[in-house]
């Protein structure tokens, strides 16, 4: 039973209240991921459900689920002989070149391990660093059975520096001789508009009392439509100068222009360069942040100009004409080896998060006091401790919340990481093409993940690496290791080493523009013909498959095959193969390697054992699963609403999936919602499950982050993120901790009429309002005749599929 999941312990309390949906639709999409995408269409593995729906009901055109992207699991059954494996050639040939016109281009998009090895530590005084970092590093052994290893709090600072790292662009005189100019580059968008969180930070810097005549704090604001300092203006953007305790308006209108735009960072980097010349030169970027893919920011006054990108900031620091001491994020997810790599050019260490910032952010007074104190500072020690002061603020006041903030030697990275980097991917990608695709995808699943539910796709790459095992990948995770000069993350955090990376997994339809974006700032073109072969792979593997939809299985809908009729394939490939360049995927063997390692949909059928109806399942079915997860519907008479998914299930003692369903749901003071698991982590002496609850806010569309840990096993409200349904922003927002008691939470669910199709989201259940003790349990629905409960399995390559209903 090892390559069995693990689930989360039910705490049932008693009946819980009505769940009718009320008033009208919202109209922006489904909360959920259980159905409602276009080009999802029900198939294989689902027998003895309801019969009271035509076979070939379609989900919703729709996309909009959380944070912005389609879950992405392709559900085509290509069944058939030599004409099956041809399709599939074509399919992979068509992600392999990134093309394909009309037929094959939604695949894509287009536009703008089980095995887990410690790896080898350097020898010398790098080695004790690397052992502390590491801890007690140690696989699972299995997919979906989380992280097993410490988290990565009270590491050593690492002062080491590699041979052959170039010298640092700032040179530091000593004795506190040093004049600084540190700039803070602060978009204050939603999270100033409607929490103030951008005044708060910039209180704590007034609260810093800069006395010192050789520290220059110059801020930037703008981006929010309304600000809680009275001396920001919410009409035009600022510059402005903190004096001991006050904030000195230097520039009091400095016009409109986006702050996403890279010319208004730029000119606000020649503006401090041109009027506070400094011996050392420090930057800060505050908001939103995207990662790798979508960059940084989101200016609420001007939408449409969308994040700035990794290209964006780069031309920013070109134009601006600066070398800087270190440049900061205090932003979700811009950790990543594509920013860092980029980064070098203009700066010699990085600041940056892995992982989602809870709302406070960083906790500026103590380190702007010991800059004050001493402007000679070094670096690495001044910037140890900004992470200290922000993992153990967050710490302190949201114990629970995922926190990570890491130091990156940028000129070491570029002098040691990109040649690994590069042996590394050609590996993985030999891997790939020699039948290793399920070991590769088995070490990203297990792999520490960001932000997973806004499918970003960013891993830690130190753990990844670990995961995947090869010489090349444990030298990489080495020399990974030795750039990263200090790492801290919450007790809550595990396998989060310090820079993360793109690695597509989650969300297949844009990796086009994604690997776009990261060669746009030059990323290592062999590591991007590695995710483009993983990638192919993985969506060949889920358009052979036959998975389903949750209500084709409710509906008892029959397996639904395509059709290749019409399609002249020798000259698809021919126009396909034509624009070919470097390392590619073989077709060919990739067709023949998905056909005989695809999962057997038809295992997933319910039989009579004792009592119990079970699945039963070979052990190598077993290892094919990623996910088990339980998918409850309710029959409010007119239709079905969606109550989401939840990792609880139960095994029998010779392993076999057990198909019970006692009808109870998730709810908060006894009001059902439509829940929605996210992941686990499994630590030392902690076991962490997270999930999201989908709500009206305040009246606007967001999430209530659910936590059940070993201090709270029967859960807690963590804090609401914004969804942001309406292409507002690609970033992700940082987490709201400070919720205020009084709040209105609406509940909200998707909604399916009988023939399987998604009609709308809509509010549903009693609202409430928030306090500090809400009770999180499992209670009975109303009717429990209506409802209907299934399981949905996640194979290696990402398909889903939903057995039958339960049955009884």
């Amino acid at each position: 039973m090892n390559n069995r999941p693990t689930g989360r312990k039910k705490n049932v309390t008693g009946n819980g209240n009505g769940i009718d949906k009320r008033g009208s639709g919202l109209g922006n999409g489904p909360v959920g991921r259980t159905g409602g995408y276009s080009g999802r269409r029900p198939g294989g593995g689902s027998t003895g459900g309801r019969q009271n729906g035509p076979a070939g009901g379609n989900g919703s055109a729709g996309g909009g689920s959380y944070q912005g992207g389609s879950y992405g699991g392709g559900t085509r059954s290509l069944s058939g002989g030599g004409l099956g494996k041809i399709i599939i050639i074509v399919i992979i040939a068509v992600i392999v070149l990134g093309g394909g016109g009309s037929l094959f281009g939604g695949l894509f998009g287009s536009g703008t391990g089980s095995e887990v090895t410690e790896p080898v530590q350097q020898s010398g005084g790098i080695s004790d660093a690397l052992s502390g970092l590491l801890g007690g590093f140690s696989g699972s052994g299995s997919v979906s059975t989380g992280w097993t290893a410490k988290s990565n709090s009270g590491t050593s600072l690492n002062e080491n520096v590699a041979s052959g790292a170039r010298n640092k662009y700032t040179t530091i005189k000593g004795g506190g001789a040093d004049t600084v100019t540190l700039m803070v580059y602060v978009c204050g968008a939603d999270l100033e508009s409607k929490n103030g969180m951008a005044s708060a930070d910039i209180q704590e810097m007034l609260n810093a009392n800069i006395t010192n005549k050789n520290v220059n704090l110059i801020i930037y604001t703008g981006g929010a439509k309304k600000w809680s300092l009275s001396s920001v203006s919410n009409q035009c953007n600022q510059i402005h100068k903190v004096e001991g305790n006050k904030l000195v308006t230097l520039v009091k209108n400095d016009g409109t222009s986006p702050m996403t735009k890279s010319s208004t960072l730029s000119g606000f980097i020649k503006y401090c360069a041109k009027n506070y010349k400094a011996d050392r030169y420090q930057l800060v970027l505050w908001d939103h942040g995207g990662g790798s893919i979508s960059g940084y920011g989101y200016d609420e006054k001007n939408v449409s100009s969308g994040s700035m990108t990794l290209k964006g900031i780069r031309d920013a620091l070109e134009a601006g004409g600066v070398k800087f001491d270190f440049i900061g994020f205090d932003t979700c997810l811009m950790a990543t080896l594509e920013n860092a790599l980029m980064l070098g050019d203009y700066a010699d260490y990085l600041v940056a998060s892995e992982e989602t910032e809870p709302g406070c952010g960083w906790y500026y007074t103590n380190w702007l006091k010991t800059l004050s104190g001493n402007t000679s500072v070094k670096t690495t020690v001044l910037c140890k401790q900004i992470i200290d002061n922000y993992t153990d603020f967050c710490e302190q006041r949201y114990s629970g919340q995922k926190t990570t903030l890491s130091l990156i030697d940028l000129a070491e990275l570029e002098a040691t990481v990109p040649a690994k980097l590069k042996d590394f991917a050609s590996s993985t990608t030999d891997l790939i093409e020699n039948d290793g695709f399920k070991k590769v995808s088995d070490a990203r699943s297990d792999t520490r993940e960001f932000s997973p539910s806004s499918k970003i796709d960013q891993v830690d790459l130190v753990h990844l690496a670990c995961n995947i095992g090869t010489s090349e990948s444990r030298a990489l995770a080495e020399s990974l290791l030795g750039a990263i000069k200090y790492n801290r993350t919450s007790s809550s955090m595990t396998n989060a080493y310090g820079l993360s990376v793109y690695f597509p997994y989650r969300k297949t339809s844009s990796v086009n523009s994604s690997i776009a974006a990261c060669d746009a700032v030059g990323m290592d073109s062999e590591y991007l013909d590695c995710i483009r072969s993983f990638a192919a792979l993985e969506t060949g593997g889920q358009s052979a498959s036959s998975g389903n939809t949750a209500l084709g299985s409710l509906l008892g809908m029959g397996s639904s095959g395509s059709s290749s009729s019409g399609i002249d394939i020798g000259s698809l490939l021919g126009s396909l193969l034509g624009g070919m360049s470097g390392r590619s995927l073989d077709a060919g063997a990739a067709a023949g390697y998905i056909e005989d390692n695809l999962f057997d949909a038809d295992s997933l059928s319910w039989v009579r054992s004792g009592n119990d109806y079970v699945i039963k399942m070979s052990e190598e079915q077993w290892s094919q699963v990623h996910d088990l997860e339980l998918n409850v519907f309710y029959d409010d008479g007119e239709g079905y609403i969606d109550l989401g998914l939840d990792n609880v299930y139960d095994f029998t003692d010779k392993g076999e999936l057990i198909g019970s369903y006692d009808g109870t749901w998730l709810a908060i003071d006894g009001n059902i919602a439509a829940y929605y698991y996210i992941d686990r982590i499994i630590e030392e002496n902690n076991e962490i499950i997270r999930g999201r609850i989908p709500v009206l806010y305040n009246g606007e569309r967001a999430n209530l982050m659910i936590v059940f840990d070993s201090k709270n096993p029967d859960g807690y409200i963590a804090g609401v993120i914004p969804d942001y349904v309406d292409g507002e922003t690609d970033t992700v927002s940082k987490e709201v901790t400070e919720m205020t008691e009084g709040d209105t939470i609406d509940f909200v669910c998707d909604y399916y009429d009988y023939e399987g199709n998604y009609v709308d989201t809509y509010k549903f259940g009693n609202q409430i309002t928030y306090s500090k003790n809400h009770r999180i349990s499992n209670v009975y629905l109303p009717d429990r005749s209506k409802g209907s409960a299934m399981y949905v399995f996640t194979d290696f390559y990402g398909t889903e599929y939903w057995t039958a209903e339960i049955p009884g």
